[in-house]
């Protein structure tokens, strides 16, 4: 009997416990000293969406600025509107997918060319031919231009030479002259994010040096300033971010020159050196290339085709291997050689310089990319319960082109920015779930 009164006094103190749910209270979201009521985004191809060498509607919609956006509304943001390619036509520019793996694990990737969105092709007197995409007319709050650099948002006939920008203007090429920056300006704005100026160093870098040049860093600064005077002319908010550093990225980090050599040895052990031919200093501006060996420094360029090594090259003196000697070096444009990625790293820890000192003047909020991309790439992190890192396909965050970013990747930008933007206004806009986003697709 008493064990029966025992259990009646348990249980009913379990129910008395159990009717006492605790009440979880989540702080409430608050835009703090920002008006988020019209956020546009400022950018290239990063601020796009442009993913797997591609500009297409899955990597558009989820871009940082609209993950960013989403996140705003819980904090009064309005509606954001991005020039979208349409459903018949979703892959856009065309892209790569992942369509398997070789015997010894090399990825194998495919180019995309179906349900395309280009139009045509203009021929520009001068510059040459320039391929054009389906027209986009509405509003827009993501302006991202995939290829431009910050040396040409003032250049007014840059929207006849960029198929990416013409598609937004409502002219056709041969015939615009808005130039970037008055485009973006051209209706009112309560926040903005900006994020040009990654080309101005990242083209030079993926050319190897052989086909583009850095901007100068006293005209990047003149018109970096300009950009920030404008977008905040009318007492708008924002968030700046700055340059990576190009070498850290996998187009720079996945093909070595330890690996290369590594597989030559293999099938002859008797090799023990590649060439290059390199920059012989990093001072600027001209300077000349000569033959040497190579060294880890030396980064060579994802889209090297290794299969070249060791194949005979017609010289002066006989048939010789490419690669292999001081006469048939991996030409310039696979690599970005020591002294290249020195001088790199020069111009943009100046463009950063220009960049912090720009948005301090202003009040502005700072995503230093800078500084995260690099510690990603020494130490990994773990998000949402989901580890990502710099390693291309593997590490979750680089799409296959080595360069931009995979939707898991947009969405840690996001959260970077977000985490900026809070930090400086006091808002308290939540993180996106970066489980919710994936990385690169698998076959």
């Amino acid at each position: 009997m008493r064990s029966l009164k025992q259990y009646l006094y348990i249980s009913a103190g379990l129910l008395a416990l159990a009717s006492c749910k605790p009440e979880i209270q989540t702080a409430p979201v608050t835009k703090g000293s920002a008006d988020f009521t019209r956020y546009i985004a400022v950018g290239n191809s990063l601020t796009a969406g442009f993913a797997d060498g591609g500009l297409y509607l899955e990597g558009q919609m989820n871009s940082y600025p609209s993950i960013i956006a989403k996140q705003m509304q819980q904090a009064g943001g309005g509606e954001f509107t991005q020039p979208l390619f349409n459903a018949d036509q979703s892959n856009g520019s065309g892209y790569l997918k992942l369509s398997g793996f070789t015997a010894t694990g090399t990825p194998i990737t495919t180019q995309v060319n179906t349900n395309l969105a280009v139009r045509g092709q203009a021929t520009i007197p001068g510059f040459g031919n320039v391929i054009l995409y389906t027209k986009y007319a509405g509003e827009i709050n993501n302006y991202g231009v995939p290829g431009i650099k910050l040396q040409q948002i003032t250049y007014a006939p840059y929207g006849n030479l960029n198929g990416y920008f013409e598609r937004l203007l409502p002219g056709n090429a041969g015939t615009n002259n808005t130039t970037y920056l008055d485009f973006v300006t051209a209706k009112p704005f309560t926040f903005f994010t900006n994020w040009l100026g990654n080309n101005d160093a990242l083209g030079y870098a993926t050319a190897g040096g052989a086909s583009d040049a850095l901007t100068d860093k006293d005209q990047f600064s003149g018109l970096y300033n300009l950009t920030i005077a404008k977008l905040t002319a009318s007492g708008a908010k924002g968030a700046v971010a700055t340059i990576p550093d190009v070498t850290s990225i996998p187009y720079f980090n996945t093909v070595t020159i330890d690996a290369i050599l590594a597989a030559v040895k293999a099938a002859n052990p008797s090799v023990t050196t590649l060439y290059v031919n390199a920059r012989q200093t990093a001072t600027p501006p001209a300077a000349s290339y000569q033959a040497r060996p190579a060294t880890a420094a030396d980064l060579v360029v994802l889209t090297f085709d290794t299969k070249k090594i060791g194949q005979p090259v017609s010289t002066p003196f006989g048939n010789l291997p490419y690669g292999l000697t001081q006469f048939t070096p991996i030409e310039n444009q696979y690599v970005l050689d020591a002294n290249e990625a020195t001088l790199v790293k020069d111009y943009v820890t100046s463009y950063n310089t220009t960049i912090k000192a720009a948005a301090a003047a202003k009040g502005l909020a700072v995503f230093d990319a800078y500084t995260f991309l690099n510690n990603l790439k020494a130490n990994g992190m773990i998000v949402d319960g989901v580890n990502v890192n710099s390693n291309y396909i593997s590490g979750g965050i680089f799409s296959l082109d080595g360069v931009h970013l995979t939707p898991r990747g947009y969405a840690i930008v996001a959260n970077e920015f977000i985490k900026a933007i809070n930090k400086q206004y006091g808002s308290t806009i939540p993180l996106a779930s970066v489980s919710a986003y994936n990385g690169v697709k698998f076959p």
